[in-house]
């Protein structure tokens, strides 16, 4: 293991709290931990000003030393080319800024999504939320109790989804008093929490947490984020393997990224290694059009190809589905590969 990468795991905090409050802000630092020469980035650090840096440690730890070009270091370094307005691109491209109660959208029949924090441990480059007003619906138990409200005058909604920002950043006691609202209101039966946390802090997956959804009369799946195989590393395994103990189903959605991930042999290693260590690969996104991101667009023409290409390397059970989400439709709209 290279020298910087081993000072890194030294200074790894088995708390999360401890570990999140570790994360690194500041681009020139990233680089000079990575033994990348900040001087010839430094056109690129004003990006932050349009959303601010932030990275854990344990994901920076699975980057490649002195790579500019490293998928993972990609996703979060902040380029001058967020500052390009793009056509056709926009601040909400899904149109969730309204909401029906504090924090609660209501964009399908049956599900709710809650936004149970409104902050990520990783600030991912291509976000569509990266716009999104956090500061008029952000989490506590007032606001809370709002959606709550609006979850029990609807009796057709079954399924809620923890989102956020991440909703794992709300700590346990804070994440139990939520539940136990939830499973107050009978119609409710499903509880999916869609995070990004275990990946980039696995400590995150606590015994309590473990405990809480375990004792759930709700049944609960948890929606990993990865959109490349060197996201997966031992400690991500160790965590996941609790959530897998606790018979806690696992599935896994992508975003395709220019640049990143947009090759098949890149996503087909990756729905390997997934099902390998008990995910199942579930959608790969097209790009969401937010703006300051269009460097991330992969055309739908390279997509369908890529899928293909897939299709024709994976069996089908490993073949996460290519989907677009359209602002007004009633589910995820799958891209035609015909």
């Amino acid at each position: 293991m290279p020298q910087i990468i081993t000072q890194i795991s030294t200074n790894l905090h088995t708390s999360w709290q401890k570990e999140l409050a570790n994360v690194v802000t500041d681009p020139k630092l990233l680089l000079k931990m990575l033994a990348i020469e900040p001087d010839n980035y430094l056109q690129h650090f004003k990006a932050r000003s349009l959303f601010p840096v932030r990275v854990p440690r344990p994901f920076i730890e699975k980057m490649k030393r002195g790579d500019i070009n490293d998928p993972l270091l990609k996703q979060v370094m902040p380029l001058s080319q967020e500052f390009t307005m793009t056509e056709g691109f926009s601040p909400d491209p899904l149109d969730e800024h309204d909401t029906v109660a504090e924090g609660l959208l209501h964009k399908y029949k049956h599900r709710v999504l809650m936004i149970v924090k409104a902050g990520c441990a990783i600030n991912c480059r291509y976000c569509f939320r990266r716009h999104f007003p956090y500061q008029d619906n952000s989490p506590n138990k007032k606001r809370w109790e709002a959606a709550l409200t609006y979850i029990n005058q609807h009796q057709e909604i079954n399924e809620v989804i923890f989102s956020g920002g991440d909703p794992l950043m709300a700590n346990d006691e804070h994440l139990q008093w939520l539940i136990h609202q939830i499973e107050a209101i009978s119609h409710v039966k499903r509880l999916r929490i869609h995070t990004r946390l275990p990946v980039v802090i696995p400590q995150r997956i606590t015994k309590k947490l473990i405990e809480m959804l375990k004792a759930s009369r709700l049944k609960t799946t948890m929606v990993l984020h990865l959109n490349h195989a060197n996201e997966i590393d031992h400690f991500f395994i160790n965590a996941i393997n609790l959530l897998i103990e606790a018979r806690i189903p696992l599935f896994s959605q992508s975003v395709l990224l220019k640049g990143i991930n947009d090759e098949a042999k890149v996503l087909c290693q990756l729905s390997e290694q997934l099902f390998d260590n008990g995910i199942q690969p579930y959608y790969l996104h097209m790009f969401d059009k937010v703006q300051g991101a269009a460097h991330f667009e992969v055309e739908e023409d390279k997509a369908i190809a890529i899928a293909k290409e897939m299709m024709a390397t994976l069996p089908g059970f490993l073949m996460p589905k290519l989907v677009r989400e359209i602002s007004g439709e009633t589910n995820k709209t799958p891209i035609n590969l015909a």
